[in-house]
């Protein structure tokens, strides 16, 4: 129901007399004013980016001078790196025990399950026709990596019969894929090695022809 003009003019008064009344309704005001915002007024919160503090530029500063540097010795000057230096003491990185190593000369394979194979063939991702090789299946997102090619495992179940021409296989998914009526061809893989003495055998018998 609404009121009588002359109530309405003496709630809008009382409003006034009461400051804490009159700062809720000014806030609710504000709140429903709808501004445009505009391309050019779009700015980053206060204190979201600061400008970097330039050092040797005068005493007044606080960083003029040394820069912040102290005076003298190694650390003052540039070109320097003390990384892991502790003073002359054994450091921390050869104080603590090594375990294991890491083996240069290991394979690079990507390493494929049975299981993932199947899933991708009743997804309708990978075509069954043909045989599958490294190529195909990093076609359908299951081989990623593996510069020296693909390596099938037998996690899983595999329903489909299939051909495989792959650089690696373990004993699980060969006998997961022959079970199905399937086959396996292993690529020999030549190690850099061997390319290198085959190469350099290669160029000693052409000099010896021409020669």
């Amino acid at each position: 129901m609404g009121c009588s003009p002359a109530k309405a003019g003496a709630q809008a008064s009382f409003l006034w007399l009461d400051p804490g009344l009159r700062r809720e309704t000014v806030a609710r005001q504000k709140r429903k004013r709808v501004q445009d915002m505009k391309l050019n007024e779009i700015r980053d919160n206060k204190g979201a980016r600061k400008s970097r503090v330039r050092v040797g530029r005068g005493i007044g500063s606080g960083v003029g001078k040394t820069a912040g540097r102290g005076q003298k010795g190694q650390k003052s000057r540039s070109g320097v790196s003390v990384f892991g230096f502790e003073g002359g003491q054994m450091p921390l990185h050869m104080r603590i025990p090594k375990r294991g190593f890491n083996n240069i000369f290991a394979k690079d394979y990507a390493e494929v399950n049975v299981g993932a194979i199947q899933k991708a063939i009743d997804a309708g991702k990978l075509d069954i026709k043909g045989t599958l090789d490294h190529d195909s299946l990093k076609a359908a997102g299951l081989a990623r990596g593996g510069k020296n090619g693909v390596r099938l495992l037998g996690k899983g179940e595999l329903k489909a019969k299939l051909a495989f021409r792959v650089a690696g296989i373990s004993a699980g998914a060969r006998k997961a894929i022959e079970g199905a009526g399937g086959s396996v061809e292993l690529i020999e893989l030549v190690s850099a090695a061997d390319k290198a003495k085959a190469k350099k055998n290669s160029v000693k018998k052409r000099k010896d022809a021409e020669g």
